[in-house]
């Protein structure tokens, strides 16, 4: 077991789905369940970033402080709440991430010193499968106060350790593990992918 922190962000609006994304079921399985599952498979120290009156029976919660302003703040209440350096996020609606590739993530974060790790697949970085050291609260926490709730930019005001496509290759990772479900349409093919 890792000695990172992992949290699973799951307090979005899921206004696009029409319903809450962490009680979707994929193979009999919640997404919140799936998640939760592989963020127990590599720490001891899980948390479930949403709302208590939603999610307290699944686990502890934490809540945003700066409510209403997207993943930045999920992050940002994450990293305040944790006292271990390394902190791995994952969003509730990425059903396929490989749990080898979590693992290798987090070893890479231990190894590279930087303030974030984070997966680049086909010039898309994916901030919710990511490791923040808690540093990158102060960063969030400025951007947040100014209502700047994109986490990408925040980037390049830290040291950054990508992960990129050709490494993703080397190591036999496929890219498709990181799509995310947001919409009806994406979750029926999720299900079919998974033949349910």
């Amino acid at each position: 077991m890792s000695q990172a922190a992992a949290f699973v962000i799951a307090g979005g609006q899921s206004s696009r789905m029409g319903r809450d994304k962490a009680f979707l079921e994929l193979d009999g399985r919640t997404l919140l369940e799936r998640a939760l599952a592989l963020a127990r498979s590599v720490s001891e120290d899980v948390k479930i970033v949403g709302r208590r009156d939603k999610f307290a029976a699944y686990g502890a919660v934490i809540e945003d402080v700066y409510p209403g302003q997207g993943p930045l703040a999920g992050i940002h209440a994450a990293l305040i709440s944790s006292s271990a350096e390394l902190n791995l996020m994952l969003g509730v609606d990425t059903p396929f991430l490989d749990a080898r590739f979590v693992q290798y993530l987090i070893e890479q974060a231990e190894a590279s010193k930087t303030t974030v790790t984070v997966p680049v697949a086909a010039a898309q970085p994916q901030p919710l499968c990511a490791v923040y050291r808690r540093e990158f609260a102060a960063v969030a926490e400025e951007a947040l106060r100014q209502r700047r709730n994109n986490i990408v930019p925040l980037f390049a005001k830290v040291t950054t350790r990508e992960i990129g496509d050709s490494e993703l290759r080397q190591m036999a990772f496929d890219p498709i593990m990181f799509e995310n479900l947001n919409t009806p349409e994406e979750w029926d093919e999720a299900r079919k992918r998974v033949g349910r």
